[in-house]
């Protein structure tokens, strides 16, 4: 039998036992999954590179990615389930966290909101639903359980908005966003592969970036080598969406930009 994929996403860091406790919560209920922690040092409260990181689950095989980047735990915030086409459960907090990802993964099917006690460890903290309600129900559905068993379905139009919408292409502009800064100080933007494409702008052709009143002209590569060391670049990310980058230095640094900072892209 083919062991059930979770996966494990948080901005708990390295050094908290939290991590431990909702890998043995999974232990404990299904003994036989596979953990796959994705990433734990999402910076604190950052629902925004939340999001990013769960994009990549893309890249995962089909399973139940659970997500913790939840300031708003004990509020009346909704736990939930989203099911999406490729097959995959998203669990987490109703705070937009997961929405992004939905593209990457096939599209949304359904969502229900989490409140079934008999799925939950108890008695629940108010303050850790990673590790009483969220790692719980993905092992559970792991297990089989059917996802109308864990509380009401809820619309998509009904959900918290992703802290970030995909770039629009206008009048031969894309107009788009920050949506992290790696730690090579590379900006990933929002821009779907799909939405560069038809751009269309040719391998090696120089555009502008315009960041508020800084204007950077750069070129369209495929890798960093293909531009000078020192020397600014675009290219497809490695994870479906477009990177502003310098070939061995720090982009953001030099130009001083932020996440969360819009841009206009024109030929």
């Amino acid at each position: 039998m083919k062991r059930p994929i979770i996966s494990l996403t948080s901005d708990f860091g390295v050094q908290s036992p939290g991590i431990g406790n909702m890998e043995g919560v999974i232990a404990g209920i299904a003994p036989d999954a596979h953990v796959i922690h994705l990433m734990h040092g999402i910076p604190d409260f950052d629902i925004r590179i939340g999001a990013r990181v769960i994009e990549t689950a893309q890249y995962l095989p089909i399973g139940f990615h659970v997500c913790v980047v939840d300031p708003g735990v004990g509020s009346q915030r909704k736990a939930i389930i989203i099911k999406v086409k490729r097959g995959d459960f998203l669990i987490g907090p109703d705070n937009g966290v997961l929405i992004p990802s939905i593209d990457f993964l096939g599209g949304f099917e359904k969502c229900v909101q989490i409140t079934n006690p008999k799925l939950m460890i108890q008695p629940v903290s108010p303050i850790f639903h990673g590790r009483h309600i969220f790692a719980p129900a993905a092992t559970h559905l792991a297990n089989g359980v059917s996802i109308d068993e864990f509380g009401p379905q809820i619309n998509f139009d009904q959900l918290v908005k992703g802290p970030y919408q995909n770039a629009t292409a206008k009048n031969n502009k894309i107009f788009a966003e920050v949506i992290n800064i790696n730690k090579f100080g590379s900006l990933n933007l929002n821009i779907l592969h799909k939405t560069w494409d038809e751009f269309n702008v040719k391998l090696g052709q120089k555009i502008m970036l315009t960041f508020g009143k800084q204007e950077i002209r750069m070129a369209h590569v495929e890798t960093f080598s293909q531009v000078g060391v020192g020397q600014s670049l675009i290219l497809k990310d490695d994870y479906g969406r477009v990177e502003v980058a310098i070939n061995l230095g720090d982009f953001a640094k030099k130009f001083k930009i932020k996440i969360g900072q819009t841009c206009t892209i024109y030929i």
